[in-house]
């Protein structure tokens, strides 16, 4: 009874959080989940199920809703559901959210695939009547299974790969269960004894256990002319390949008796350490979904140990997953022995040496190119705290100046009523408030104005002289033509939407102050506001204001097969939406097609129209817009 009021617990306190804004609310959510699952992970298991019935049951939800849940289900729960080794509820949850989140191209492929099913069947008995008749005659028991990969797993990969359905060489698999791991060798070496393997994709992950314990041999072969996967491992190793920590979870006195469930959650112990330093929801959530990730390179260092990272991760990363300060000292790299930019990637099996030099300092320019949320997290914490020294100071300065202009200045006012005057704007700290104003989020007339009220005609005359051209402007000059943007609580500020992601009309966006040059607006799917979301100082709410008759530039990048007629029929849906076409260029690679547009765009809704109608183009295996980074 105890031991079940605990979950509940558990769970419920995941669900105590409606009066959050959306994004805290989310947040806090997967805060106090990770929590809970490192004290027991049988809550999470709880909360996996009670997730998978709600997106079995998503449609009888309004749309708007339905892409909220899926959303977050695709970025949070599916990636603990892999991360934890539970690979059937992870697969249904991404196919599920998948559904809602691009319905047209879930659709499509899954029409793909049913005409392709009474194929796909034959082939797979074959291959296994094959496989079998061959194990019996080596002695080797085993039981086969066939499967064909989950429909986002297989998005992910045809747009990841630019290929066609028929290009994927895992789309079909043959799983050969057996009793042992020397009987898995066996049958490793009878398949390639049937088929010639495919150089370079042969993985052995049982002598190397991916993170969430993961254990099979991977090989590819290809039988009349089509490619498929073959999978080896024992019973045990499926059960948990299937269930994950689910597999084997079993208690004695109240706790958990296996150390590779342990294990399976030593990263969640990590990450909760790193979410201390990220107090803002956006930042915790976007560090999260990187650091949820699937771990895709192992490295070595000079003295052999091995370090997961994420794919992409360079020599930054690598140096701060040794140490935090072996991070910041880093000036240079050796990989296998050669010097290497920081900037260079990393694959499996480098070894990987890390030059520093005492005092050094990380970059800012390292958070457009490091992967790991722990490295990330690290550089930003320790940018915010330099700057926000900066800032804190400048702030200061800037008050005492404009104080000159006011009956006293600021060194007498009392500080239980700079607390207060903090407290006005929302801040909990005076040293915040000196620090939004040395940001330029509010200046040192507008709070100084609060508290003592209007200064003299005269000390008005020398502030409006001394005011900066930030704030003297208010006309706002968007793309080819102009559309109003409201900065909100402010009707003075120069506005500017962001060059590197060009937003329009029904984009989400957010605004940030820079320095001398008013507001820059982004959207908020741009890359670089992943790396402006911890200057929380700098951050400030804009909304689209009414009607506009501008047309704003839009980049979209198409990857299709190359086929003739591919061009005129993207170019006919364009026109086809009422938008003019600035360019198209379209460049072979292989068998394929990368097709580049830049568009004028009214709206968000025209924009979205154009990308569905040509989702719809056979052939096409995916459209996005494009952000410059």
């Amino acid at each position: 009874g105890g031991e079940v009021a605990q979950l509940v617990e558990g769970v419920t306190k995941i669900s105590r959080l409606n009066m959050m804004a959306p994004e805290a609310r989310q947040a806090e959510n997967v805060r106090k989940m990770l929590l809970a699952m490192v004290q027991d992970v049988r809550v999470v298991m709880v909360k996996l199920a009670d997730r998978l019935h709600n997106m079995r049951t998503l449609e009888f939800l309004e749309p708007a809703k339905q892409h909220r849940i899926a959303r977050e289900t695709m970025d949070i729960y599916a990636p603990i559901a892999h991360r934890l080794g539970m690979s059937v509820i992870k697969g249904e949850l991404e196919d599920l959210s998948f559904r809602y989140l691009e319905p047209d191209a879930y659709f499509s492929l899954q029409k793909q695939l049913s005409d392709k099913a009474p194929f796909h069947q034959r082939f797979l008995e074959d291959v296994q009547n094959t496989i079998r008749t061959k194990l019996v005659e080596n002695s080797i028991p085993a039981e086969l299974e066939a499967r064909i990969k989950g429909l986002y797993s297989l998005h992910r990969k045809i747009v990841r790969q630019e290929r066609s359905l028929d290009q994927i060489y895992d789309l079909l698999a043959i799983r050969v269960i057996s009793d042992s791991d020397r009987n898995c060798y066996a049958a490793l070496g009878v398949v390639h004894h049937i088929w010639r393997p495919v150089p370079g994709r042969f993985k052995d992950y049982i002598a190397m256990p991916r993170p969430n314990l993961y254990q099979s041999l991977h090989t590819t072969v290809i039988h009349s002319g089509q490619p498929f996967e073959i999978q080896i491992r024992t019973q045990e190793m499926h059960r948990i390949a299937e269930e994950g920590v689910a597999a084997h979870w079993k208690y004695k006195d109240g706790k958990p008796v296996s150390s590779g469930d342990d294990q399976r959650i030593a990263w969640m112990r990590q990450l909760i350490e790193w979410s201390q330093e990220l107090q803002e929801p956006g930042e915790f959530l976007s560090t999260l979904k990187v650091d949820l990730a699937p771990v895709e390179v192992y490295a070595f260092t000079p003295k052999g140990r091995v370090l997961e990272l994420p794919r992409g991760a360079t020599p930054v990363d690598f140096a701060y997953s040794v140490h935090t300060e072996v991070g910041h000292q880093c000036v240079g790299a050796k990989v296998n022995g050669q010097m290497v930019s920081l900037r260079h990637e990393i694959v499996s099996g480098d070894v990987v040496e890390i030059l520093t030099q005492k005092g050094h300092k990380p970059s800012r320019d390292w958070l457009s190119f490091v992967e790991s949320s722990h490295a990330k997290s690290k550089i930003r914490h320790f940018i915010n705290t330099q700057e926000r020294e900066e800032a804190t100071e400048m702030g200061k300065r800037l008050l005492e100046n404009e104080s000159r202009n006011f009956p006293r200045g600021l060194k007498k006012i009392p500080s239980e009523d700079l607390q207060k005057l903090s407290s006005d704007y929302g801040l909990s700290k005076v040293e915040d408030l000196f620090a939004a104003v040395g940001f330029g989020k509010y200046s040192a007339r507008q709070v100084l104005s609060r508290y003592f009220g209007e200064p003299s005609k005269e000390a008005e005359k020398s502030a409006e002289d001394a005011k900066p051209t930030l704030v003297k402007t208010v006309k706002r000059m968007l793309g080819m033509g102009e559309a109003p943007l409201i900065v909100k609580g402010h009707d003075d500020l120069l506005v500017f939407r962001a060059k590197c992601c060009n937003p329009i009309p029904g984009d989400d966006i957010i605004g940030y102050v820079t320095r001398g040059r008013g507001v820059a607006v982004h959207t908020r799917a741009c890359p670089n506001v992943q790396n402006l979301l911890y200057q929380t100082e700098r951050r400030i709410a804009v909304a689209w204001g009414g009607d506009s008759s501008a047309t704003f530039p839009v980049e979209l990048l198409v990857r299709a097969k190359d086929r003739a007629g591919l061009l005129a029929e993207i170019t006919a849906v364009i026109s086809d939406a009422g938008s003019n076409i600035r360019m198209l260029e379209s460049r072979p690679d292989r068998q394929n097609a990368r097709v580049e547009a830049s568009l004028e765009i009214a709206d968000k809704r025209q924009l979205e129209t154009i990308l569905s109608n040509i989702r719809r183009i056979n052939g096409v295996y995916g459209v996005e817009r494009i952000y410059q980074v």
